[in-house]
């Protein structure tokens, strides 16, 4: 076996480690994007990167290179999710986008360097979601959407007044009217516990039709 397959099984033991770090992570958090998922990822972005620099080094690097991009892209946002105002599989996507570049450096042959990136890509991971977490104390952001009759024309103030009183800021508001409510979609931004006061407030309004966040 000559020196440029041992260097490429090197590599792409290394691509399995990498990937499996990343991946097992994942995996513990039962994301969808998973322990499987990540390891062929970075396996695959590294034997592209491989195949890249023997079959055509001045011109099919950057090529293949960026398909590698464009394809992880359609890959990431699959993984993307809209539910009701939230947004989720960001952080797997990302996930995703990162592993594929971890692949392509170790096949460009970066390996220390690589395996530095990963192990700080698992402290984001492992230790980020604790900080997250006392971030969302001090302050969360939800989407509200309230259907409001058509009778009472102050009832859009009473909402106002009872978002300030509760010390919430409000990002952006968007309201359509139907026959019979006027539905009205509010972005806003404060500690759980106003949030938790407002909703409250707005389950107890008898001129509040519907109430849903």
């Amino acid at each position: 076996m000559d020196t440029f397959s041992v260097e490429n099984l090197i590599k792409l033991g290394m691509s399995v480690l990498v990937g499996g770090m990343i991946g097992a992570e994942r995996e513990f958090r039962v994301k969808a994007a998973g322990f499987r998922t990540i390891i062929l990822i970075t396996t695959g972005s590294t034997l592209f990167t491989i195949f890249s620099m023997s079959i055509d080094p001045e011109h099919s690097r950057t090529v293949i290179a960026g398909n590698i991009v464009q394809g992880i892209e359609f890959l990431g946002a699959g993984a993307i999710l809209r539910d009701g105002g939230r947004i989720g599989g960001l952080t797997t996507a990302a996930t995703i986008w990162l592993s594929a570049a971890l692949g392509m450096g170790i096949g460009a042959g970066q390996l220390s360097f690589i395996l530095a990136a990963a192990c700080g890509a698992l402290v984001i991971l492992l230790l980020f979601p604790r900080l997250e977490h006392w971030i969302h104390r001090i302050s969360e952001f939800r989407t509200y959407e309230i259907v409001l009759g058509l009778e009472d024309e102050k009832i859009h103030e009473k909402i106002q007044q009872a978002l300030t009183t509760c010390s919430l800021r409000v990002y952006e508001t968007r309201q359509k009217k139907t026959e019979n409510a006027v539905v009205g979609r509010w972005h806003i931004t404060g500690s759980p516990k106003d949030h938790e006061k407002f909703a409250l407030l707005m389950l107890r309004d008898k001129d509040v039709i519907e109430f849903s966040y």
